[in-house]
C-alpha cells in the first residue's frame, strides 16, 4: 500500500441548508421551488444521504487519465468525474454561447430555471454535490427540479455497450434514415418516468403500425387527400356547426393546455399521449361522419367537416413539434403554414378559407415482421459471443463445504462508510441475530436500493475490522464479465435464517 493525499469537498458543512432546500424548497430564506413537485425517490435518496450524515468526499483521484487538477503539488491527480462533469455543463454553455454570439450568464444566472433530466443512479450528484458547488460559487442558479428517470432495458436484459446489447443510433439511422420520429415516439411512449421500462422491437412495430400509421397517419392522409379531391386542395368554408362539431372544436382548444401543463410537470409521456388523443379525435370524427359518402347527398355539410379536420391537422402541426419534429414539418409544409408558433396551438382558425394544401404522401410506412426479426437476430448474435470465465478454483472436500453456514438474510439498514467509496455498512437480520456486515457494493447500489433485500449471507465467517468497523459475515453476490454485481435472492419468500445448502 502507498500513502496518498486528496482534496475533499466538505459536504458536512452544507447539511442544514440542503435539508431545508430538498424537503421544503427553501433557499436562503426564500421559496426556491415546490418540493411536492419533486419525485419521491429523488427526495428519498437525497434525504437518505443527508439524514445519514454527509461526510467529506474526495474530489480528486490518482489516475493517468481525466481532467488534471489545476493546482500546485497536484502531479498525477485528476478531478473526480462528478466534480468535473457538472462543471462541464457550464463550460459547455460558455462555448455554445461563444459559437452562437450569446451570453452564457443568461442561462446560469438570474430569473432562469435549471432542470436536471437524469437517470436514477445519478440523483445525488445532481441534487447534492452539484448544488453545493453552485451555491458555494455564489451567483449561479440551483436546479428547480431533478425529474430522474428509472432504467430502460432492452429485450429482457439491461443495456450494455460492452456486450453490444444496445440499439446503436448510428446503425438505426443508417438502416432507417426516414424513421427518426418513429423511434422518438416509441421511446417517449415507454419512457421510464416512474418505473423501469423495456424496449422491444415487437412493441416498436406495434406502436408504429397501430398508433402512428393507423391513427395519426390515417387521419392526416384522409383530411388532405379528400381536400385535394373535393376542393382542389383549398380549405373549404366552415358552415353551421352541430353539437358534435362544437365538441371537437372544444377539444382543439383544450388539449394544448393539457399538453403544456404536462410538459411543465415533466410528464412527457403523458404530454405526447394527449397530442395523439387529438389525432384520435380527428380520426374518429372522420370515421363516424364518413364525408366520402356524405358528399353525395350533403356537400355543404362536408365542407364544415373537412374544414374542422384541417384545423385539427394544423394544430397537430404545432403540437407535434416537441415530439415528432420531422412529422410536424411535413404537416406545416402540406398546409402552407409559414409559421408554427406554440401560441397558435388551440386556435380553431389557424387556417383560413381558401388556404392552399397539398398531400404529404404516406406519413408512416408500416414496420414489417422482417424488420423485427432482423433486429432481434442481430441482438442475439451478441449473446453468442463466448465469454472467458475465471478458472475453477482448487478442489475442496464436502467437509470443507459443510463448514460454511450460509443463510437467507434481510437487509434492515444501509449506509455509506466514511472515506470508503466502495463500502456499504449493512445491518442484516440473519434470523438468529442482527449483525453488521460491510460489503463492497457501494459503487453498484445506493443504500436505499438495498434496504429490504433478501440476500445470501455467510454467517460463520470470522469477524474482521474494516475501516474501524467489525464486519460479521459476508454477503454473497453474483458478478458478470463486466464487473456488474447482482444479489442472489430465493425464488420463494423464504424467511431470514433459512439455510442454503
Amino acid at each position: 500500500m502507498r500513502q496518498t493525499s486528496h482534496w475533499y469537498l466538505p459536504m458536512q458543512n452544507h447539511e442544514a441548508w440542503l435539508k431545508d432546500w430538498i424537503q421544503n424548497g427553501i433557499l436562503d430564506g426564500k421559496q426556491h421551488h415546490n418540493p411536492k413537485e419533486w419525485k419521491n425517490q429523488v427526495v428519498g435518496q437525497c434525504m437518505s444521504w443527508v439524514d445519514g450524515g454527509l461526510r467529506p468526499r474526495a474530489m480528486t483521484r490518482d489516475l493517468d487519465w481525466g481532467v488534471k487538477v489545476p493546482l500546485p503539488d497536484a502531479e498525477g491527480k485528476v478531478l473526480y468525474v462528478w466534480l468535473d462533469a457538472p462543471i462541464g455543463y457550464i463550460s459547455a454553455t460558455k462555448q455554445w454561447a461563444i459559437d452562437h454570439h450569446k451570453n452564457w450568464e443568461d442561462y446560469w444566472k438570474g430569473d432562469r430555471k435549471l432542470i436536471h433530466f437524469i437517470g436514477k443512479d445519478n440523483i445525488v450528484f445532481h441534487a447534492i454535490i452539484f448544488p453545493i458547488l453552485l451555491k458555494d460559487h455564489g451567483d449561479l442558479i440551483l436546479p428547480e427540479n431533478v425529474p430522474a428517470y428509472e432504467f430502460l432495458n432492452l429485450e429482457g436484459d439491461k443495456f450494455s455497450t460492452s456486450r453490444n446489447w444496445a440499439v446503436w443510433l448510428h446503425e438505426y439511422l443508417e438502416r432507417y434514415p426516414e424513421k427518426t420520429d418513429e423511434l422518438k415516439y416509441v421511446l417517449t411512449c415507454i419512457a421510464p418516468e416512474n418505473k423501469d421500462a423495456e424496449f422491444t422491437w415487437k412493441e416498436y412495430q406495434t406502436r408504429v403500425n397501430s398508433e402512428l400509421a393507423d391513427v395519426l397517419g390515417n387521419f392526416v392522409n384522409r383530411a388532405l387527400v379528400l381536400t385535394q379531391k373535393y376542393y382542389e386542395g383549398k380549405v373549404p368554408t366552415m358552415g353551421v356547426l352541430t353539437s358534435e362539431d362544437e365538441q371537437v372544436l372544444a377539444a382543439i382548444q383544450e388539449i394544448p393546455k393539457k399538453v403544456e401543463q404536462l410538459i411543465y410537470a415533466y410528464k412527457l409521456r403523458d404530454a405526447q399521449a394527449e397530442v395523439m388523443n387529438l389525432a384520435r379525435i380527428g380520426n374518429k370524427y372522420l370515421a363516424e361522419n364518413e364525408p366520402w359518402k356524405l358528399v353525395k347527398t350533403d356537400p355543404i355539410r362536408v365542407e364544415t367537416i373537412m374544414h374542422i379536420a384541417l384545423q385539427i391537422t394544423a394544430n397537430l402541426g404545432v403540437l407535434l413539434q416537441p415530439f415528432l419534429p420531422e412529422t410536424a414539418k411535413k404537416l406545416q409544409k402540406s398546409l402552407s403554414m409559414s409559421t408554427a408558433e406554440w401560441s397558435m396551438a388551440g386556435k380553431i382558425d389557424v387556417l383560413n378559407k381558401g388556404d392552399k394544401t397539398e398531400n404529404p404522401g404516406i406519413l408512416f410506412q408500416k414496420i414489417e415482421d422482417t424488420v423485427v426479426d432482423f433486429e432481434i437476430e442481430e441482438l442475439q448474435k451478441n449473446k453468442e459471443v463466448k465469454v472467458e470465465f475465471e478458472a475453477i478454483k482448487p478442489e475442496i472436500t464436502f467437509d470443507d463445504f459443510s463448514k460454511m453456514d450460509i443463510r437467507i438474510g434481510t437487509i434492515l439498514k444501509a449506509e455509506k462508510v466514511e472515506k470508503a467509496d466502495k463500502l456499504l455498512k449493512l445491518l442484516v437480520d440473519t434470523g438468529v441475530d442482527q449483525r453488521t456486515i460491510l460489503s463492497g457494493i457501494a459503487e453498484h447500489f445506493s443504500p436505499e436500493e438495498v434496504i429490504g433485500k433478501k440476500v445470501q449471507v455467510l454467517i460463520n465467517l470470522a469477524p474482521r475490522k474494516i475501516r474501524g468497523v467489525e464486519s460479521q459475515g459476508m454477503i454473497l453476490m453474483a458478478e458478470n464479465e463486466n464487473g456488474e454485481l447482482a444479489f442472489m435472492a430465493p425464488e420463494k419468500d423464504f424467511l431470514a435464517g433459512n439455510t442454503i445448502r
